[in-house]
């Protein structure tokens, strides 16, 4: 059976049984209560809150969510992933620029930190490089989680600080009250002159259809950053220019869903078609060192002998803000096509409680384009599929087991073309149960996978097994005192790029070089809090450690100027560190709080690549009446002197943020909220330790106006 059947399969189950539901009627408050898996399952978080401990359920099958970002606070945040979450605790932002970021979660990023789509993946490029963006919309998501603990067996291994759930609307699983909802926002930002409208409409056709459709627009110029200049290579000499903007930061996308679904009084069944198109500049991009190329563990590049390097790393790119100055520069051009199903079914058959299928197909491209020419280009064409089932109570276990499926075949063709074409493919089994205990409550996960890479060269295919394990227990040893323990055993398979690369990626001026020889990387991980919740004194601290066996790397062997000769290895490594959070409820109307973050990393005994700094700060909220909100924020990014080889030191910089909202009811469920956010208000100037791009500098002071209309 080919492997698309495979995928069709595993939805098959949901269209199915939709037939089942031709004699229902729609009973909105039904289908809203059958979301819910347990009478103790909290209420839908409205606004940015770190839950009382790391075993809170949530809608998605007992998720644990660490973090919940709510749609209003994304409308007013980065259009990025990575920056949408960045002021979350233990987040940070890998980002490239302004037209690509992802999320950072305790000091790991890339492969280890997966975006999932309402639990399915994203299906892109994002993980090969920081430069190539994640599809995945956060100004229309209805929220995202930060999900933490067993519950991330559910979606994948591997994500050992845990992992990013977008939660979008774009297939409708309610029927709209009086047949209509819908929202409308545009927003305005001085430090890049972004104009970014958004718009979306869920029409009630009949007693049992609904259909959704929304858009997002959004246009920004580079981006102004404060003390900035470039050196022009004129080639007898140089010349430095102070530089009011960051060349190259550039940003474009245009993004439309369109989702149907019939809605009946045990479940929905819902399809969609999305399609996104960007276009965004490169900085830092450059084609110097085209000449580059291994010998051994060394460089030659051009007239250049092989040499020793070992002290070159000392040299702080951040002393003279080098970087590539060459008009517009390179740029890439994305499209991306997705088809969604989705199905949920309660009392789907006896014994179970819930049925959940999905299915998709995504059509990826992207030219990274020089001049009018592209000199790459990324084709990626997926299926995955999956199933769940929530089964009633067994001994007073409670818990939800599903299969999943997913292809990608992965063609790159041009000038950086750093593998032959390949095809993936994964079948995983997956689950998670729950029971109290008296005062505990215990959790325990368990995911097998199986991973087929088939690679178009002479490299040898490869076919490998994972296993992993997960356990929590959260002991309420007094009233509003809980004790948390998590422990987990995971096991990671090694990517494409990782098993296969020979070439210069120029983005990030590396040449990579793969090992097929890798092997799973395995990882054990322990983690203890201790939280407190009264009724205006609030508390969270969380402290882990996660120790590495055959950790997968990219090691830098040698370094021309600023171009890198990488290599994936493995070897022992281990990170640790700690999160918390303290906060007063003065009165009804304000709340403070202070907190901390911190994160270290060793690879055997040398420090780890792009780890972020600590970080301290205070924040103020407060509601002034019905219509008026407002809040205040500082917070120390401490220098970063931890750094790896070939890395340097980032300073560290202090960040104040404000903002203030209002909110004006209309008739009816119509309202209206107005904000205006001033960001980086010092005006410091900020490099991101986690990103390739450390030497430049991110957005500068800005300010942000916007409108966000519901109706």
């Amino acid at each position: 059976m080919s492997f698309s059947k495979s995928v069709l399969t595993l939805s098959i189950t949901a269209v199915f049984t939709t037939s089942i539901w031709a004699d229902d009627q729609t009973n909105s408050a039904q289908v809203s209560s059958f979301q819910a898996h347990t009478a103790q399952q909290p209420q839908q978080l409205e606004t940015i809150k770190v839950t009382a401990h790391p075993l809170v359920r949530s809608d998605k099958d007992f998720g644990e969510v660490d973090e919940t970002v709510s749609r209003e606070k994304l409308q007013q945040a980065g259009t990025t992933i990575g920056e949408a979450l960045k002021d979350e605790l233990g987040v940070y932002s890998n980002s490239f620029g302004s037209g690509s970021s992802r999320p950072v979660i305790r000091g790991q990023d890339g492969a280890r930190v997966k975006v999932t789509q309402n639990a399915t993946e994203s299906m892109d490029v994002s993980s090969l490089s920081p430069d190539h963006a994640v599809t995945v919309d956060p100004q229309l998501a209805q929220k995202v989680e930060v999900i933490r603990g067993p519950s991330t067996l559910l979606y994948g291994a591997g994500s050992v600080g845990g992992l990013v759930n977008v939660v979008d609307t774009k297939i409708p699983t309610v029927m709209p009250e009086n047949s209509y909802e819908g929202n409308v926002g545009v927003r305005y930002n001085s430090g890049n002159d972004e104009k970014l409208g958004h718009a979306g409409v869920t029409l009630g056709l009949g007693s049992n259809v609904a259909l959704r459709v929304e858009g997002l627009k959004r246009e920004a110029n580079d981006y102004i950053t404060p003390n900035y200049s470039v050196i022009e290579d004129h080639g007898d000499h140089t010349h430095t220019i102070k530089e009011r903007r960051v060349g190259n930061t550039f940003s474009e996308s245009d993004n439309v869903n369109v989702g149907l679904s019939w809605i009946g009084e045990r479940g929905f069944a819902g399809v969609s078609y999305s399609n996104r198109q960007d276009k965004y500049g490169l900085p830092g991009h450059s084609h110097e060192y085209e000449s580059c190329h291994p010998h051994g563990d060394h460089l030659h590049c051009g007239g250049h002998d092989d040499h020793d390097h070992s002290d070159e790393h000392e040299h702080s790119a951040h002393d003279e803000h080098d970087h590539d100055h060459s008009g517009a520069g390179p740029w890439i051009d994305m499209k991306t096509e997705r088809y969604d199903f989705r199905s949920e079914l309660n009392e789907p058959f006896a014994g179970f409680k819930k049925l959940r299928a999905q299915a998709s197909y995504t059509d990826y491209q992207h030219d990274e384009i020089e001049g009018s020419e592209a000199m790459t280009t990324f084709e990626s064409k997926a299926y995955e599929g999956r199933i769940e089932l929530v089964h009633n109570p067994i001994a007073q276990w409670e818990g939800v087991w599903g299969v999943q499926a997913s292809q990608q075949k992965l063609d790159i063709s041009g000038e950086e073309a750093i593998f032959a074409p390949n095809k993936t493919q994964k079948y995983s089994l997956f689950g998670l149960e729950h029971r109290q205990f008296g005062d505990v409550h215990v959790e325990l996960g368990t995911r097998f996978d199986h991973q087929k890479i088939e690679i178009d060269s002479k490299q040898k295919n490869y076919d490998g097994n994972a296993i992993s394990v997960s356990g929590a227990a959260n002991w309420e040893f007094k009233p509003d005192y809980t004790l948390s323990l998590s422990a987990s055993h995971q096991q990671r398979l090694p990517t494409a790029q990782e098993l296969y690369s020979n070439g210069g990626h120029f983005a990030t001026n590396t040449y990579e070089l793969g090992n097929e020889n890798l092997d799973k990387e395995k990882s054990n991980n322990v983690e203890l809090g201790l939280h407190y919740e009264g009724d205006q004194l609030s508390y969270h601290v969380h402290v882990y450690h996660n120790w590495f066996d055959h950790y997968i790397y990219a090691k830098t062997l040698d370094q021309y100027e600023n171009f890198r000769l990488i290599e994936y290895r493995q070897a022992d490594a281990k990170f640790y560190g700690t999160e918390a959070e303290v906060a007063y409820q003065w009165n009804d109307t304000y709340n403070t709080s202070l907190f901390g973050d911190y994160v270290r990393g060793k690879i055997e005994d040398e420090n780890a690549p792009r780890v972020p700094a600590g970080r301290l700060g205070t924040r103020v909220k407060a509601d002034f009446d019905e219509h008026w909100s407002g809040s205040a924020e500082y917070y120390h990014v401490f220098n970063q002197d931890k750094f790896a080889a070939y890395e340097a030191e980032t300073k560290g910089y202090n960040m104040v943020n404000v903002g203030v909202a209002y909110k004006y009811p209309l008739s009816g469920k119509q309202e209206a909220n107005v904000f205006f956010n001033a960001n980086n208000l010092l005006d410091e100037t900020v490099y991101e330790h986690t990103s390739f791009l450390a030497n430049i500098p991110q957005i500068g002071r800005n300010f942000v106006v916007g409108v966000n209309y519901k109706f």
